[in-house]
């Protein structure tokens, strides 16, 4: 008897454990977005329209590379940059470290979405550091900190009004629950992690655990399945013309186009689509596709 009774003790522990495995790569499974290359590109069964390109497209978006390559256009950066300061529906959640920090309007909104649900897993310390900077703010940082710790005015993302730097109230960002919540999931809010710490030889920017930028959904979530930086993505999308991405029940067509004079390309008729610059030579149209249900 008390060997059966050891026997089943052992099967209900087993059992528990398969439990908590299969609980666990099923979460897993739920959490990750998956990209299909092969999935014939752009949505052919819906109607499609043209759409006149300028070459002035490629300078406007929230996928433009900006670096000691690339600068910084004038009608690149973000029209509906706002102070925050007087903006308490945007600050509720986090807190501005100076009473002079511009940001994007949309990032601002984004930003503070998931630092409420960043609250609601206990972390209640973010600060926002630095945003959106002109021209003439990036020449006086220049000025004052040197080339080891500032970007020349027209060479920081910071120029553009989509990206910020984030701390804490407690600590470093290095070693901050903030900052390793931001590192593990800022890219379900469109953010990434600008400068990682094992990419600086492609960024020219060593580790910079405070550093975010906007790009949105669902290139954010392409970006960290494929542990790419914006370079590589841009390269990425550059070698393939065309992928399809489904994250969160939803299919995205995303397709580059070069652009070397003004020129017509397809987009959707009854579906919405974004259409970003790279900065370099071309835009990328991103396409909602309606799925069917199954």
């Amino acid at each position: 008897m008390k060997k059966w009774g050891f026997i089943l003790i052992i099967l209900i522990c087993l059992g528990f454990a398969f439990t908590n495995v299969q609980s666990y790569f099923d979460s897993k499974i739920n959490i990750e977005n998956s990209y299909d290359q092969n999935d014939g590109g752009r949505d052919t069964s819906g109607n499609v329209q043209t759409k006149e390109i300028t070459k002035e497209q490629i300078y406007l978006g929230n996928l433009l590379l900006v670096n000691s390559e690339f600068p910084v256009h004038q009608q690149s950066m973000k029209s509906d940059v706002v102070h925050l300061t007087p903006r308490h529906e945007l600050t509720q959640n986090y807190v501005l470290m100076g009473s002079d920090i511009y940001l994007s309007e949309d990032v601002a909104r984004e930003f503070s979405t998931m630092i409420l649900s960043a609250e609601k897993e206990g972390l209640h310390n973010f600060a926002i550091t630095s945003g959106f900077r002109n021209l003439n703010e990036q020449e006086l940082l220049y000025q004052q900190m040197g080339s080891d710790y500032a970007l020349p005015p027209g060479n920081s993302e910071h120029n553009l009004g989509l990206s910020l730097d984030v701390g804490s109230t407690q600590m470093k960002m290095a070693s901050a629950p903030e900052g390793k919540w931001l590192e593990k999931n800022a890219w379900k809010y469109g953010f990434i992690l600008r400068y990682p710490k094992d990419k600086s030889k492609i960024t020219g920017i060593q580790y910079e655990p405070w550093h975010i930028r906007y790009v949105g959904l669902p290139h954010s979530a392409i970006m960290q399945e494929k542990n790419f930086v914006l370079e590589e993505y841009l390269d990425f999308l550059k070698g393939e013309k065309q992928i399809t991405a489904h994250f969160n029940e939803e299919k995205y067509n995303i397709t580059y186009y070069p652009i070397t004079e003004n020129t017509t390309i397809e987009v959707p008729e009854n579906h919405p689509y974004q259409i970003s610059g790279n900065n370099i030579d071309g835009v990328i149209v991103t396409e909602m596709v309606p799925v069917t249900p199954r």
